[in-house]
Formats: structure tokens, C-alpha cells, sequence
């Protein structure tokens, strides 16, 4: 049984607005007034803006199977993807261009064309063995690669029922947020994080982004549980000091006149491996000391020391210095966790 376009938008969340063509349903994490203002402002960050990180097929079901067929279309500087699919919580297979090989420590630059590897863009389908009985059914959908579903399908006769969370998190940020550099988007630290609390994921994050208080002052139309907020390290590395303090500024100010009294998680950045340079902004520690005097008169911000999230060591970075890999992230999501739980 093929699911209809309006029987998988249902099932869908952490997107704001989907998208009919002629190569499948596109989903999208920014609303259109942020699309359009990406397009104007930078085209490298629109491109990117249209991955979806965070978004999830989230549903019950009594199929056997699920078979899906979806076109990639490259949208990020990493040669890899994968779609994960989980059954009551347990991984039972990917759709990826990665495979089975034991990749070396710093695979994030592979070259993408590799022969090892298929390429993306392409299309790609599976089917996946559910098993037996009622179950529930999770399909992350890649950060690296935007998506376009054309097939979905399960057992004939099957019931397909959507499970939403009872929270829903706002999540800004860069690089890092956006999911670099995860193999498996279901190991990024918001999903990791998201799925603990309960919560629905939509993602703002974008690779190569600082803070920018033009996107926090564009609103969502749904009022989220929390937020959280993680830029800085590349305000840090790339801005001027007095860029960065103002725009840090006016960032969490428009958040705030946005989303009054929604909990804020700000979220200094965590440790890089050139963290002992210093750049226009002086030393790393200053893009801390930046979003503490950011946010100190603002009501229901939470500092979050990005520290001490991740371990300072480069084997748990995908790129050796400045990403996390799988098991970094895993860091990162258990140490955000017992910050944010105590408060949401």
C-alpha cells in the first residue's frame, strides 16, 4: 500500500511547510519568509537551508515492511548520507551511500569520488523488515543531503497512525547543530537530545552560520517549549569583535520579543582544536564571555558552558578539529540533557 503525499505529511515532524514536485515531496525546516530571506542574503546558506535536518516520519504501524525510494540532491560540502530507521527505539537498517566499510578517523573530507562510495546526488530505494505486530516506526531523514520522497509503502491492509511528541524544541545554530559531521542523523545531538526530553526537533542550524539577528527576529507560527541556541565559534573565528558582541546581542533580544517567556538555552561554543589562536576577537574564551553579556539582562536564559559538553580530544571529532563525530555527539547530547531536564 502506498502511502498518500497527505498520509506521510502527517506522520512528518520537525517540518514547517512541505513541497510537491515532480521529483517527490521536499520537506522544509524554514518557513517561507526565512527561505526568502536566505535566497536574498546568501545563496550558499539557502542551499543549505534546504536539507532536512531534524525531520523525522514518526509513526505506529502493524506492516511487515516499509519499502521507501527517495532522490538525493546535494546540498552540503559532505560526501555522505544516510537515512535510519528505527522500530521501537532499535536501529533495523539504513539508506545510505556509506555501506559496511570501516571508514579512517578523519572521514569527513573523503573525496566524493571515491569509487568506494555512490554517489550523491542519485535515487535511492530499500525495504526495510519491521517484524511482527504492532510497532512503532522512526525514519530520520539525512542533515547532509536535501531529500525528495517519491515512494513510501507498507503492507496492504496495514494501519499507519503519526505519534507527535507532547514538546516541541527550537533549535539554532551552526555547523554543529546542523548535524556536522553524524554519519547517522538519528546520533546528532538535537535528535539524541529531542528524544530524550520528548520533544520535536525543528532545525534552524546551518552550516558556516553566526549569529544573525534578521533570522531570530522571523517567527515560527507554533510557540516551542524551549529553545536552544548554539552559535559563536564561528562569530569567533570569523567576525570582528564589535560584530560579534552587537549581533549577539540583537539575536537573543529578537528572540526574546518573539517567544516571551519560553525557556532559552544559550549555548557557548564547545572546544576546537585551534582553540589557543587568537582572531580579530581576541582569544576562544571571548566568544563565551560575548553571549554571557549577551543574554545577562534577559529573563529565563540558561548559560550552557560548551566546554564541557564534548571531550577535548580530536578522536571524537569527525574532521579531527572542529566537528564531533557519532560519539562525540553522544557526549554532547547526554551532558546538554541533564542541564535542560532539570528546567523543562
Amino acid at each position: 500500500m502506498k502511502l498518500s503525499i497527505e498520509q506521510i505529511k502527517e506522520i512528518t515532524t520537525g517540518a514547517v511547510r512541505f513541497e510537491e514536485t515532480e521529483k517527490g515531496l521536499a520537506f522544509h525546516r524554514f518557513t517561507k519568509e526565512q527561505s526568502d530571506w536566505y535566497a536574498r542574503t546568501s545563496e550558499n546558506f539557502y542551499i543549505k537551508s534546504l536539507s532536512p535536518a531534524g525531520v523525522k516520519l514518526s509513526f505506529k504501524t502493524d506492516s511487515e515492511r516499509l519499502f521507501l525510494k527517495l532522490e538525493t540532491v546535494e546540498s552540503v560540502s559532505r560526501w555522505y548520507f544516510s537515512v535510519d530507521v528505527f522500530c521501537d527505539g532499535k536501529p533495523v537498517g539504513y539508506l545510505d551511500n556509506i555501506g559496511e566499510q570501516t571508514l579512517p578517523k578523519k572521514f569527513a573530507f573523503l573525496d566524493q569520488e571515491d569509487a568506494r562510495f555512490s554517489q550523491n546526488p542519485g535515487i535511492y530505494f530499500k525495504d526495510f523488515s519491521l517484524g511482527k505486530g504492532e510497532k512503532t516506526v522512526c525514519v530520520h531523514l539525512p542533515w547532509s543531503t536535501q531529500v525528495f520522497l517519491s515512494e513510501m509503502e507498507v503492507d496492504d491492509g496495514a494501519f499507519v497512525e503519526a505519534v507527535k511528541p507532547e514538546k516541541k524544541a527550537l533549535v539554532f545554530g551552526d555547523s554543529i547543530t546542523h548535524g556536522y559531521d553524524a554519519l547517522r542523523p538519528s546520533n546528532r545531538y538535537p535528535a539524541r537530545l529531542c528524544e530524550a526530553l520528548g520533544a520535536e526537533e525543528v532545525n534552524k542550524a546551518i552550516g558556516g552560520e553566526r549569529f544573525k539577528p534578521e533570522l531570530a527576529a522571523l517567527k515560527d507560527n507554533f510557540t516551542p517549549d524551549f529553545i536552544t541556541v548554539a552559535y559563536g565559534t564561528n562569530d569567533w573565528s570569523g567576525s570582528e569583535r564589535e560584530v560579534f558582541k552587537e549581533d549577539c546581542k540583537a539575536f537573543y533580544k529578537n528572540l526574546r520579543d518573539n517567544y516571551p517567556g519560553v525557556k532559552i538555552f544559550a549555548i557557548t561554543p564547545v572546544w576546537r582544536k585551534d582553540k589557543d589562536e587568537d582572531t580579530a576577537c581576541g582569544p576562544f574564551k571571548t566568544a563565551e564571555t560575548f553571549i554571557r553579556e549577551a543574554v545577562e539582562d534577559l529573563e529565563n536564559v540558561t548559560i550552557v558552558d560548551g566546554m564541557e559538553l564534548v571531550p577535548h580530544d580530536e578522536n571524537f571529532y569527525g574532521d579531527l578539529r572542529l566537528h564531533p563525530n557519532d560519539e562525540g555527539f553522544r557526549h554532547y547530547a547526554e551532558n546538554l540533557y541533564k542541564i535542560i531536564k532539570k528546567e523543562v
